[in-house]
């Protein structure tokens, strides 16, 4: 198994070696498995927090307010999830760099798996009044704890099983999870709805899928039992390098990346909000469309990032992740404006290619690559913690705050080409962003 001479890998050679040793491909492709099928059901839970945001809770939490305020409002909620993953990765990170990656991935999926069921059953407005809402900011912030901590330690247990020069692909593998993991909700969102009428739908039937979601962290728990833990963290242990306080060696010492990393994940996580879950409301609130076209669209898109996330990470592995990281904002930044020139259109077809265009191709290039190129931005000590500040803060300014920003600039100038700016903006942000970092030298 070649291995590349490059100390901008992120790993020492040490570590490098340990990995060859230690893992096969088949192996590899296990992990990169069992934390794929584990971000599916993060993600799964998320995305249908995100979804039914869109498409119920301004009826069911909100029903006081006018239509696109109660949008708001509820967007306000996903917001919050956002607001504490940071708190969550900075938890779990500290665990997964002190007591292993291991151990803090089976407690991420009970956190974020208690949480969705619970919402499943919170009772609406119309039965307890003010504490529904309040009750759901409540699950949505444990929610926000769980996948906190799911992304870091999953990404570098993948990481640090793999071989150095197929780190990309193995790292857009668990990547795929993320998609998949919107998929499954919207599939059954989608049948629910078409099924059942528009009240008993609103009344019971969005509830199911909450609840469904014990079963998948039973499956999520089953598979990571199986996984080992990486032989880089086994060999931290060996040498005692462990650090005291992680978040803070991170900060402390690799601050540019820290910061740079935040600046570098603003859009990626951002604009796929914009894709993914405000361009529903858009369709839904604003041009009056069916939701199913919509809904089909992000079905659409999801189901080809999915293949297109291997195939960006292979070419980070050929051409390095920089150029395949800015290459894909540089697309964004371009896209934006004929992203909602195609939404505008009202016409399936061109609905859906605008979104295929965002998450397969936009989003898909700097996903593909992003997993290890984070990760090779902090030594093994520190690497969960590291990963976790980039990955969790990153989002609050960027995906936690996108959707409430465009609905926000929709109701002030009631035209898209606002969100548009907002959306080139954000995107070249981050390209900058992403010259300025710099891979870790030593493990």
């Amino acid at each position: 198994m070649a291995i590349e001479q490059d100390m901008a890998s992120g790993l020492s050679a040490a570590d490098r070696g340990s990995v060859v040793s230690r893992a096969r491909a088949g192996d590899v492709a296990k992990v990169a498995l069992a934390s794929a099928i584990g971000n599916t059901i993060e993600y799964y839970d998320f995305t249908l927090y995100a979804t039914a945001t869109a498409l119920v809770f301004n009826k069911i939490f909100f029903p006081t307010f006018d239509p696109l305020v109660g949008s708001l409002a509820a967007f306000a909620t996903f917001f919050m999830g956002y607001c504490a993953r940071p708190l969550g990765g900075l938890l779990f990170g500290h665990f997964g760099d002190r007591v292993g990656r291991k151990a803090a991935l089976l407690a991420t999926i009970l956190i974020m798996g208690l949480g969705t069921v619970l919402i499943g059953l919170m009772p609406s407005y119309d039965r307890i009044g003010v504490w529904a809402p309040i009750g759901l900011v409540t699950l949505r912030l444990l929610q926000g704890i769980g996948i906190g901590g799911e992304y870091g330690g999953g990404m570098v247990m993948t990481v640090e099983h793999a071989p150095a020069d197929r780190r990309g692909f193995y790292s857009a593998l668990v990547h795929v999870g993320v998609p998949a993991g919107f998929l499954i909700p919207i599939v059954l969102l989608g049948v629910l709805s078409a099924e059942m009428s528009d009240q008993v739908f609103l009344s019971w039937g969005w509830r199911l899928p909450f609840l469904f979601s014990i079963v998948l962290v039973g499956i999520g728990l089953f598979i990571r039992v199986q996984i080992s833990e990486t032989p880089a963290f086994q060999r931290v242990l060996r040498e005692e390098k462990r650090a005291t306080l992680p978040a803070v060696e991170a900060v402390r010492d690799h601050g540019g990346n820290v910061l740079f990393g935040i600046g570098a994940k603003i859009a990626e996580s951002g604009l796929f909000n914009i894709y993914a879950v405000f361009a529903i409301t858009y369709c839904v609130t604003r041009l009056g469309l069916p939701q199913r076209t919509i809904l089909n669209g992000v079905l659409v898109g999801c189901a080809l990032e999915c293949l297109t996330l291997p195939l960006f990470g292979l070419l980070s592995d050929r051409l390095g992740r920089r150029p395949v990281y800015i290459g894909g904002m540089l697309f964004q930044a371009v896209l934006a404006f004929p992203f909602f020139l195609m939404i505008d259109s009202g016409q399936t077809g061109l609905i859906w290619l605008a979104i295929a265009l965002g998450l397969a191709i936009g989003h898909g290039s700097v996903y593909g690559a992003q997993g290890a190129y984070f990760s090779e931005l902090f030594p093994a000590r520190i690497r969960y913690s590291g990963l976790s500040l980039v990955q969790q803060i990153g989002p609050i300014l960027g995906g936690g705050l996108s959707p409430l920003i465009a609905t926000a600039l929709l109701a002030r100038y009631g035209s898209a080409s606002s969100i548009a700016i907002f959306m080139t903006a954000i995107a070249l942000l981050s390209a900058a962003c992403t010259l300025a970092l710099r891979p870790a030298r030593a493990g």
